[in-house]
């Protein structure tokens, strides 16, 4: 199809922003990483998550702020540009591709876990493959397509959540399980003392990790202005609500002991677990059949994002002005083909079988978390670059700012630093430092600075 340097198409409405962003957010972080959560914290996961909910309800607002004034593609890499300095940007940019890369990866990854459930004996590098086939041909498509797309399976997703909420609500309440035993017999509460929230936090925070995609599909929202507010305060509040309840029902109907992966060898999903011992027929397959959706959804819109940051790379001039083109329907198609590098390294790693996982998932998860800290530092420059009537202009404004802010960024640099001591993260802070050190020569050496001015006095 031609292709054009035009922008690209605004076809997405609140309920599709938040709907792309479920996509990437629901999926393995909850249904497969959970297992090596419930292992670090036991009960005290619950905790974790309602920590977690300090990081992602204040990203939430302070994206929401600067995504009305900026609704443009880039996203954060172009806040960081425009508030702190065109090596930040670049910085941001290339690191959250860098990280959206790992994401796929571990995405597919899991759906050869969950499919394992049913084809033990199928090597899970045929899985693998057949995921990443589907993730590509459904990015190609328009973008109002794929966000009709995406709702459906992240419509599925938290319908599946509420379902075995309900379900877990009536096995307690009914007297199925006894979920006061499971709780407290245990080890208790806290079976591994403060230390095991500490450890949990990284992969727990992880579960958020996405929120910040509604900034991206900013630059192809309807009425960014109004549809970015509500689709990120949405997003986050049904969120915190849905895994807050999710881990209550898991380590109530069953003893945590049961369900606890903290070694990083992840075998299968608590949540496929859980309906398994349930005795509901066929239940557990279902199950299985709903986080394969989430994994392969996850994929899919992982890719979605990255594509993005990869053509607004091109469109900012830190990357080759061919990724900067959009073919007919608005897709950034060779964009698209350079962020497939994910799906090639899941591949490669597939005779590691499921222990590939977490090394992939951690790499993206620091990756990102260390985003998060730079949006709010960006967000405290913002701040102050605004004037009183800009302030008071704006739609939505963060509460008591900077103090959430600062809780939130405390709670990610405790996670970060935990990383050392969790099984299959130990390696996940270096390896992303050696990205950013590769990424200091790039932008030293490679003239990246000029030709980004250029492209800058271009696009003005």
């Amino acid at each position: 199809m031609p292709e054009r340097l035009t922008g690209l198409a605004r076809e997405l409405g609140a309920v599709r922003q938040g709907m792309i962003a479920i996509g990437g957010i629901v999926g393995v972080g909850l249904f497969l990483g959970s297992g090596a959560t419930i292992g670090l914290a036991g009960p005290a996961v619950i905790i974790a998550y309602l920590l977690a909910a300090v990081v992602a309800i204040p990203l939430g607002l302070v994206i929401a702020e600067m995504a009305t004034v900026h609704p443009v593609a880039g996203a954060f890499g172009k806040y960081a540009d425009i508030y702190v300095g065109r090596w930040l940007g670049f910085a941001t940019r290339l690191s959250y591709w860098f990280a959206e890369m790992f994401a796929i990866g571990a995405m597919v990854t899991a759906v050869a876990v969950y499919l394992g459930f049913w084809f033990p004996d199928t090597p899970g590098a045929v899985f693998i493959v057949g995921a990443a086939v589907i993730a590509v041909a459904l990015n190609t498509q328009g973008v109002g397509r794929f966000g009709l797309l995406e709702s459906g399976f992240s419509t599925i997703k938290v319908g599946a959540i509420l379902v075995f909420v309900v379900l877990g609500a009536a096995l307690i309440l009914g007297g199925g399980t006894n979920a006061w035993g499971n709780l407290l017999d245990h080890g208790g509460i806290l079976p591994n003392g403060l230390s095991g929230i500490v450890l949990s936090l990284t992969l727990v925070v992880a579960s958020f990790l996405g929120v910040e995609a509604v900034a991206v599909t900013a630059a192809e929202a309807e009425r960014p202005e109004r549809s970015v507010p509500r689709a990120v305060l949405g997003l986050v509040g049904t969120l915190c609500v849905l895994y807050v309840a999710s881990m209550f029902v898991i380590v109530s109907v069953l003893p945590w002991t049961e369900v606890a992966e903290a070694d990083g060898s992840l075998s299968t999903s608590p949540f496929v677990t859980v309906f398994a011992r349930s005795g509901v027929p066929y239940s557990a397959d279902l199950m299985n059949l709903v986080v394969v959706s989430a994994a392969l959804t996850g994929a899919v819109s992982h890719l979605y994002l990255s594509s993005r940051v990869l053509h607004s790379l091109a469109e900012e001039g830190y990357a080759p002005q061919s990724l900067a083109t959009v073919d007919d329907r608005g897709v950034p198609m060779r964009a698209l083909a350079g962020s497939t590098v994910g799906l090639a390294l899941a591949a490669a790693l597939a005779s590691f079988g499921t222990r590939a996982f977490l090394p992939l998932y951690g790499t993206g998860v620091v990756a990102l978390l260390a985003i998060w800290l730079t949006i709010f530092y960006c967000h405290f420059r913002f701040r102050r670059a605004l004037s009183a009537t800009d302030l008071a202009a704006l739609p939505i404004r963060v509460p008591a700012h900077p103090w959430p802010s600062l809780a939130a960024s405390a709670v990610i640099i405790v996670a970060i630093g935990a990383t050392p001591w969790v099984p299959g993260l130990q390696w996940t802070v270096p390896t992303f430092a050696a990205w950013l050190a590769l990424l200091a020569v790039v932008y030293r050496l490679g003239g990246w600075r000029e030709k980004a001015r250029a492209s800058a006095h271009r696009s003005s």
